[in-house]
């Protein structure tokens, strides 16, 4: 869960046919004990969907683009909203809502990713203390102009006046921006905080010129003076008061917060019941990636996309063009200047860990202006890549999933990745060892861009929030038409057996 240190049993998995969209509605597919999932790592991700009966129910609308939601001992959602710059209280059964905790000060750019993120929440049994440690942008430019920075901050909950309040700094000035921010933030069962960050979305867009700096690790200077600027494209490790880990790796002579390195855009975290860190990463234009972290090691991004094979991707760096400077270049996503520098995956001579699964891995000379996103130039739309953006284990408590009242029967031991521009959720079956990837199968998609999960007590619900706006594909592959289904919601998907 992503309160490690709250228990209960987990359990999870709806299955929705393609469109069933009204609350209350009825749905039916397959087994679920999972026995006929098809493997979806082909571009066009396509599968039927998996079999059962659940009902759709909207809990609650009117969400500012919720980011991550939570469930708490009282059986409460706590949602943060991106946008809206607050955390909210959601009843599960009711929808109704109420706030926690209002963030002003936070910074959300236009249509940006950053603004009020991730959260984790961590019970105290001994002294019945519930903490939330939230990360959020914020300005450290006393002048009306904007220089973001991230944070995380911890709180202490007021059960009484349904509160957070006495914010503690943990980390404060690390990199923020408008793209990639990555933010989850997960408690692991040895006690410490993760936190991905992105790369911040360098080397696209708006960011071209921007260096990227995923390979970058962090000097002692740095780390003395408190300066994050390389933890960029990194997955952090802390002590929950913000201090240096002892047993955090030491990499090129320096012990960090960086845990892992070489990331992109990891917005989805999730340990295992053995202890085991599972990410996904977007990828650019191909090769979004399933990784299993291990301590200390890279993971390759920008130098390489997915696995090192030269399969449709090359690493030009556009901030280091030469002799017509970055600044005086028009960004591509389809033709890169001479004078910017390429680099192809089987260059990159340095040790790192490949993926143990992607999504949206094509050949070279895949066609990546599909007519079918040309009218707006919505070609990311078309892009074989699902942008995950979350994981949840299935079945990481005390009690196994799918035994008497606990989830269900046969999901154990695999995770839920929703997604965005796909509008759809997955299940990945890990194999014996949870080490491999043996199943990917798509459980269901509809005109939604489905942003992070969590799971009911009894583990027969999944509830899941939902972004208030931006584009995703329709079953053909093209940009939908109309409004969302379901913009800024938290919907739950219920099992009946």
């Amino acid at each position: 869960m992503k309160h490690t240190h709250i228990r209960g049993p987990l359990a999870a998995a709806v299955v929705l046919a393609l469109g069933a969209a009204l609350a209350g509605a009825a749905v039916t597919g397959g087994d679920p004990s999972g026995g006929t999932g098809t493997d979806v790592s082909a571009p066009d991700g396509t599968a039927p969907p998996a079999s059962g009966t659940f009902t759709k129910r909207v809990v609650t609308t009117g969400l500012n683009n919720p980011y991550e939601v939570v469930r708490v001992p009282d059986g409460a959602l706590w949602v943060t909203e991106k946008s809206g710059k607050k955390v909210t209280r959601v009843d599960p059964k009711s929808g109704a809502k109420a706030t926690l905790l209002s963030l002003p000060e936070a910074v959300h750019s236009q249509g940006g990713q950053d603004g009020v993120l991730g959260i984790a929440v961590e019970e105290r049994p001994k002294s019945g203390e519930l903490y939330a440690y939230l990360a959020y942008s914020y300005d450290i430019d006393p002048t009306p102009a904007v220089q973001a920075r991230t944070k995380i901050e911890r709180y202490t909950y007021d059960a009484g006046r349904q509160r957070l309040h006495s914010p503690k700094t943990v980390i404060a000035g690390m990199p923020s921006g408008s793209d990639h921010q990555s933010a989850r933030v997960r408690l692991g069962p040895d006690g410490k905080l993760y936190y991905t960050i992105g790369d911040q979305g360098t080397n696209q867009f708006a960011n071209f010129c921007r260096p990227s700096y995923p390979q970058r690790l962090p000097t002692a200077h740095e780390v003395q003076g408190r300066d994050w600027i390389a933890y960029q494209g990194k997955t952090l490790r802390l002590n929950t008061d913000g201090s240096v880990p002892a047993d955090n790796p030491s990499l090129d002579g320096v012990r960090s917060h960086v845990h892992t390195y070489g990331h992109r855009n990891a917005q989805g975290l999730a340990f295992g019941p053995d202890g085991t860190l599972y990410q996904n990463d977007q990828g650019p234009k191909t090769d979004d990636e399933i990784n299993v972290l291990r301590k200390g090691a890279n993971y390759g991004w920008p130098n390489v996309s997915g696995y090192r094979d030269d399969k449709a991707y090359v690493y030009g760096n556009w901030s280091a063009s030469w002799p017509t400077p970055c600044d005086k270049l028009t960004f591509s996503d389809f033709k890169i200047p001479k004078t910017v520098p390429v680099q192809r995956e089987t260059d990159f001579d340095q040790p790192f860990v490949q993926p143990v699964h992607t999504f949206g891995t094509v050949d070279s000379g895949f066609d990546f202006q599909d007519p079918k996103c040309a009218k707006g130039e919505m070609w990311a739309v078309c892009w074989p890549t699902i942008a995950p953006s979350s994981f949840e284990h299935y079945g990481t408590s005390r009690e196994s999933a799918g035994s008497s009242g606990g989830g269900i029967p046969g999901w154990r031991n695999s995770l839920l990745m929703t997604t965005l521009k796909d509008g759809s959720v997955y299940r990945v079956d890990l194999a014996a060892g949870g080490q491999e990837v043996s199943k990917v199968t798509k459980l269901f998609q509809e005109r939604n861009r489905f942003r992070d999960s969590e799971f009911s007590a009894d583990g027969r619900s999944l509830y899941v929030a939902t972004d208030t706006a931006g584009p995703v594909r329709d079953a053909r592959g093209a940009p939908a038409t109309g409004p969302l289904e379901n913009p800024g919601a938290i919907i739950e998907y219920r099992w009946r057996s």
